[in-house]
């Protein structure tokens, strides 16, 4: 088979180039390889995914809200909010009427707190991965920390492909918010690539909460957390129930920080938002 060649000559020392791109696409079409290629001018345009609301109106203000079938990332360290956040949007969903699975890696997911905020247990599915062991030493060698470490973070991913696969859910949760960084780290970006491909086309929300980002570009949307302020309220129950020098606290004041998003509306640089989380008593 001989081959086309990609350059021609207008004349002897030079080359039309005005003709260049339609002499290129030309003959890469008549290319037999490249014959069901579709040029990207006749691609269809994606439509925009749904958004529904993340429980947090600052957050929707900032993003429009949580895209269906897509994934979305909150990232933050430990008392950043990232955990109530993820309440808000699973108290969103489920009072939306909507079936949620939270995958609880590290068993961290508190009955109590989620009950007020107003999560409602009979649309919701915990799944309980694992924990550490309580006790252990803390001089540990790194094989048997992957096995008291790596299972739970094995087991979360395979349930999530069963969860996504199965369909019917309308937010999909994955906690590696207690998931050391190195365990984290090692998820393999296929396995990111594959929940996207599965929530694809669906109106699924899969959440991920984490300390640093781990789904890397497979995230439509990535969201920062940052704690800024702790308020405290002086108790002021009697000395015979509480010492007096017992304080509550009222709230965290929490910062959002939008580092990307793919999807319709993207915004011209990361852009900040700022609210409050309150604690309840359970």
């Amino acid at each position: 088979m001989s081959s086309l060649p990609l350059v021609s000559n207008a004349a002897p020392g030079r080359f039309a180039v005005s003709a260049w791109p339609t002499l290129v696409f030309q003959r890469l079409s008549a290319m037999p390889k490249l014959a069901g290629v579709t040029p990207a001018s006749r691609l269809e345009v994606r439509p925009a995914p749904q958004m529904v609301s993340s429980g947090v109106g600052e957050i929707d203000a900032l993003t429009g809200g949580l895209p269906r079938g897509c994934l979305t990332e909150v990232c933050g360290p430990a008392s950043s909010g990232r955990t109530s956040v993820l309440l808000a949007a699973l108290a969103a969903a489920t009072q939306r009427q909507e079936v949620c699975a939270l995958v609880d890696i590290s068993d961290a997911f508190n009955p109590c707190s989620a009950a007020a905020a107003g999560v409602n247990f009979e649309k919701m599915l915990w799944v309980r991965c694992g924990f550490q062991k309580s006790g252990s030493p803390q001089r540990h060698r790194d094989t048997e920390k992957n096995k008291i470490i790596g299972k739970p973070v094995e087991q979360a991913l395979r349930v999530t492909d069963l969860l996504l696969q199965s369909g019917g859910f309308g937010l999909v949760i994955i906690d590696l918010g207690d998931t050391p960084l190195k365990m984290a780290r090692r998820i393999p970006l296929t396995s990111w690539f594959r929940f996207q491909r599965a929530v694809e086309h669906t109106a699924t929300v899969l959440f991920v909460i984490s300390q640093v980002p781990c789904a890397q570009t497979c995230a439509a949307l990535l969201l920062k957390v940052s704690g800024e302020k702790l308020s405290a309220l002086s108790c002021q129950l009697s000395e015979k129930t509480s010492p007096t020098h017992a304080l509550l606290l009222n709230g965290l004041q929490v910062q959002g920080e939008l580092l990307r998003s793919r999807l319709e509306r993207k915004p011209a640089g990361s852009v900040t938002s700022a609210f409050t989380t309150k604690v309840r008593a359970g």
